[in-house]
């Protein structure tokens, strides 16, 4: 995903534009200043909302901002949120998202919210502001090395020196962000360089010799694949983040219609296969199903769409290397192909493409797959089914948090609703427990596991989703990280609906804590927490606390109700409530604890 140092500086000089010929045109040829070609740029995109917070370096950006209204800039109240919220509405829409800091301290408290973007492949633009061009180097105040800071976690990034290099700059950050493996790009502008003025001409499309992504797949690869598969006697489909990115959810299905064969989805690829679906075994990985991990672990053909196989997935890679399998491996990035687990048939290209064209060959090809054998496996897979892996005492006196989730499931699931969520157990309850149907319904932070995203991507998705249901399921301890949003959430009218699973504990740090360190929980008791409802009534919102089981679904059912507002569930849960499955670090994927009398 990252560019060579030589493709930087040949990417920044290499770009060969050509007039644009839409309705931006209309400002063609108009002498504007840079804070104004930046606007032109962004309209051009057709970039319909801006999240951003003002400071000295982008004042001129923010006086073009005022004199326009196609775009809609919604302030937040900090700099990180700013670029989780934008970061939220691209991976619900799957457009570009766009966010606007200032230099220095704005720089660096988008920083989290870059690396999150980075690590999930999310398309982004993160215009930042920078010192006077004379300034750089000076430490001048409010100054940082904005390029440098950023370089290991951007697909790209620039500094734009001259004036008449930005209208290009932006045309090219766009194109890097969507296109091949998508991901954030910075966009670096100096004070002077937004006052500047020159002719303004937004390029139509952009050339850069040295970023040219695969977008079909070798075809006599596809073959290989088709052959491995028609052949196979244990085959499993595994699918992550890369099929959702790649708009490829219409070709998995029909790939898993056409064959029959099992199918899971990593944490970032939830929602690709219907989570109702008798195929889908739901996920795998390190707090993944019995029977997902168990397939993962014993198959004899692999085909792996759109993922790579990290360390929360397949566990100790030795120990998932003891078992023979043909691993087939499709990846619009080649950095990804044999990074931890070497495959067999390597497949380079756009994953919708490759898709369309293995289902055309499958359906030309003469063999077919080996129905006793598949049957066979289907018995065995069955049969691991039957742990029930995800089981929960159901009577319980106190709430248990997987019927929070479960509820809320039952409550939305013919409606049209997004999940989001913040980092840890109640992360992990809402993968295991709310089946997604559709793509681009979960949102969440896989990659970095970052605490505090959950409220921001729900205000970003209410935005671009106005009409539809949007929840954020988080803890007490991740919604504190953001949770001055809930006053971005007032003035912007985003009445989203936040369920805090309450357990007065880190919770995902408390189970470390109690399977690995005796018991010991240094520093993860929550022990000044405040009036969570309280709280939410002086941002303007409703809050609700609910402490019983019973009460779970009528204040559901309230929150819901309430449409126009935005809610806040303090849903108190029990403390002592551990995620199950479970495959402690160095283990192999198959070595699952199932429950505490796995211990």
């Amino acid at each position: 995903m990252d560019m060579s140092a030589a493709d930087v500086k040949r990417a920044a000089t290499d770009g060969r534009a050509q007039p644009h010929s839409s309705n931006s045109q209309s400002f063609s040829g108009q002498e504007l200043n840079g804070s104004e070609i930046l606007v032109r740029s962004l309209q051009a995109e057709g970039v319909k909302y801006l999240w951003g917070y003002p400071g000295g370096a982008v004042l001129y950006i923010y006086d073009a901002l005022y004199k326009q209204d196609s775009i809609q800039h919604v302030l937040v109240r900090h700099e990180q949120a700013a670029v989780h919220a934008a970061d939220g509405y691209a991976r619900a829409t799957g457009e570009v998202g766009v966010a606007l800091v200032t230099s220095g301290p704005g720089v660096t408290n988008a920083i989290t919210g870059i690396a999150t973007a980075y690590m999930d492949s999310i398309p982004m633009v993160i215009v930042t502001g920078q010192v006077p061009t004379p300034a750089i180097g000076l430490d001048a105040f409010q100054e940082c090395d904005t390029v440098g800071i950023t370089r290991p976690i951007v697909k790209h990034n620039f500094l734009v020196k001259d004036v008449r290099d930005l209208a290009s700059t932006l045309k090219k950050a766009f194109h890097i962000a969507r296109t091949g493996r998508p991901g954030p790009v910075v966009v670096d502008i100096p004070k002077d360089v937004s006052l500047n003025k020159t002719h303004f001409s937004y390029p139509a499309t952009v050339e850069m010799r040295s970023y040219n992504p695969v977008k079909k797949g070798h075809s006599g690869q596809i073959r290989k694949a088709v052959q491995l598969l028609m052949s196979a006697k244990r085959p499993y489909i595994y699918t992550g983040g890369g099929v959702i990115l790649g708009e490829a959810t219409a070709e998995l299905r029909e790939l898993v219609n056409l064959l029959g064969y099992p199918c899971t989805n990593t944490l970032m690829g939830l929602g690709s296969m219907p989570g109702t679906d008798p195929r889908f075994l739901g996920m795998l990985g390190m707090h993944g199903t019995y029977e997902a991990n168990m397939t993962m672990q014993h198959c004899d053909v692999l085909l792996a769409v759109g993922a790579r196989f990290d360390d929360r997935v397949i566990g100790n890679p030795k120990h998932f290397s003891q078992v023979e399998r043909k691993i087939i491996h499709v990846d619009i990035d080649p950095s990804s192909i044999s990074k931890r687990v070497r495959v067999d048939i390597p497949i380079v290209g756009d994953v919708k493409d490759v898709l369309q064209e293995l289902i055309h060959q499958i359906k030309e090809a003469q063999a077919r797959p080996d129905s006793n054998a598949i049957n066979a496996w289907w018995s065995q897979i069955n049969e691991w089914r039957r742990k029930d892996c995800l089981s929960y005492k159901r009577d319980s006196e106190v709430i248990k948090p997987q019927m929070v989730v479960e509820t809320l499931w039952n409550l939305t699931r013919d409606r049209d609703t997004y999940i989001t969520s913040d980092v840890g157990q109640h992360q992990m309850w809402a993968a295991q427990f709310y089946k997604f149907d559709e793509p681009r319904r979960w949102i969440n932070s896989g990659g970095l596991g970052t605490m505090g995203v959950g409220l921001p991507y729900a205000m970003g998705i209410k935005l671009a989703k106005p009409e539809s249901d949007v929840f954020c399921i988080t803890g007490e301890g991740s919604i504190q990280m953001c949770i001055q949003e809930l006053s971005t959430c007032q003035q912007y009218k985003t009445p989203v609906k936040i369920v805090s699973l309450n357990n007065r504990y880190l919770g995902m740090v408390r189970q470390w804590q109690e399977l690995d360190y005796e018991g010991r929980y240094s520093h993860s008791y929550m022990d000044a927490l405040p009036n969570f409802v309280k709280l939410a009534e002086a941002y303007g919102h409703v809050g609700i606390l609910v402490e019983h089981p019973a009460d779970v679904e009528p204040a559901l059912r309230e929150a819901m109700r309430l449409k126009d507002r935005t809610v806040f569930l303090d849903v108190r849960t029990d403390p002592t409530e551990n995620v199950w499955p479970m495959v402690k670090a160095g283990k192999g994927i198959s070595e699952m604890l199932l429950g505490s009398e796995d211990l």
